[in-house]
């Protein structure tokens, strides 16, 4: 039976970079001359700390990582912006995580768009994706289709298409 699986991945490699080229941008800019700001990524956790002097920094280096993440075809959408607070003196740090797999409740809302669609195809919930089956490879790619059109929050991708 025809089948693929939906999932929500990024590839360490290509934020990695992505976060690198941005820290390059923010080291020869001219308005953050002489400035404390570090970005830093911690690929265990996939968290990205910037901590900085204030927030026009803030959201010029928050712009300057979204940039570089659509240059390397990374979608934005997998960063969850978390609230600022405030680090040592005057210093403001903000936590950003990074999406991987897809929660209980997207699933669910996935599961339900694919069920109201009306196409003849078995969609489950394992762990941290969906597994889409059905008949004929049709549907299939009328369930990717479908899904495209609609945005769930996070970057979804559509792997193991099998015969």
């Amino acid at each position: 039976m025809p089948s693929f699986d939906i999932v929500s991945k990024i590839d360490a490699q290509t934020l990695d970079n992505a976060i690198n080229n941005a820290k390059k941008e923010i080291l020869n800019r001219f308005d953050f001359n002489d400035s404390k700001s570090t970005v830093e990524l911690d690929k265990k956790t996939n968290h990205l700390t910037i901590v900085t002097e204030n927030d026009m920094r803030l959201k010029a280096i928050q712009d300057s990582i979204i940039s570089r993440m659509v240059k390397q075809q990374l979608d934005p959408k997998a960063l969850d912006f978390g609230k600022e607070e405030y680090a040592s003196g005057n210093m403001i740090r903000k936590e950003i995580s990074i999406k991987e797999g897809i929660d209980k409740e997207i699933a669910k809302k996935i599961v339900k768009k694919i069920k109201d669609s009306g196409l003849k195809v078995q969609a489950s919930i394992m762990d941290d994706q969906v597994r889409v089956q059905a008949k004929k490879i049709d549907d299939l790619q009328s369930v990717i289709s479908l899904c495209r059109t609609e945005d769930f929050g996070q970057p979804l991708q559509y792997i193991n298409m099998r015969n």
